[in-house]
């Protein structure tokens, strides 16, 4: 009867007779094992890494961006134009050094008029308002008269002597609204403001009487058609805004 052995060997294990030779086999499997439990720590390192270094290119792609929208919300409020002046309807009767008052007469009419004053400061006019804005070329009086006696007021400049910084002092007085700027030909002076009935001429656009005609005269509750529209009608040539 063959004897059998007390065990046997582990499928796929390399086995020798000669115990010494054995041991050195199982010292072999035991390192090809820990070399394989450090390849898996490394590449397990490695990958946790890269997960690292992904979060923090992120984390800085994302920080620039905000810093860039950041930059950008600052230069739009740094850059972005100061809010148009505001003036409270006028007809307190103040009294402004150099202001022409008249009388003129309100009615409808098709035809062209011959104004007393220039640039004319009331009278009859197109049944047809001018649309208040800014504009860069000369605009039709009897269209702007009637827009005066809805309360706006028509400032009006010498284009070949108020230009780049002086018409930028000049727009920075202007209201929103119920105002009409525009170039003149034949200007008595540089600069005219004319309400109904009313005129100031001015030689700067730094001039300190433009905001007090402004307050006292922008739309003054003694027109003719006080709180009547100042749009909806005709947009002259040149339209800005």
């Amino acid at each position: 009867m063959t004897p059998t052995s007390s065990s046997s060997p582990t499928p796929g294990k390399r086995t020798s007779g000669n115990p010494a030779t054995q041991a050195r086999l199982d010292l072999t499997v035991k390192q090809q094992r820990e070399q394989q439990k450090q390849e898996k720590l490394a590449e397990y390192q490695r990958q946790l890494a890269k997960r690292r270094r992904g979060k923090i290119v992120w984390w800085a792609v994302g920080g620039v961006a905000a810093l860039t929208v950041v930059g950008l919300i600052a230069a739009s409020i740094v850059l972005a134009p100061p809010p148009a002046p505001t003036y409270t309807a006028g007809g307190s009767g103040a009294k402004i050094d150099g202001v022409e008052t008249f009388t003129n007469e309100t009615r409808h009419t098709e035809g062209t008029v011959d104004y007393p004053q220039t640039p004319p400061a009331g009278g009859p006019h197109n049944p047809i308002w001018l649309n208040c804005g800014i504009y860069d070329e000369p605009q039709q009086n009897e269209n702007a008269v009637h827009s005066l006696e809805h309360g706006a007021v028509w400032v009006t400049y010498d284009a070949d002597l108020v230009t780049g910084d002086a018409l930028a002092t000049l727009k920075a007085e202007l209201p929103s609204s119920y105002v009409i700027l525009s170039p003149y030909v034949g200007l008595p002076s540089p600069i005219v403001l004319s309400a109904w009935n009313a005129q100031l001429k001015v030689q700067d656009a730094s001039d300190a009487r433009i905001p007090e005609f402004l307050e006292e005269y922008w739309r003054n509750q003694n027109v003719p058609e006080p709180g009547s529209a100042c749009t909806g009608a005709i947009d002259g040539p040149g339209k800005q805004s």
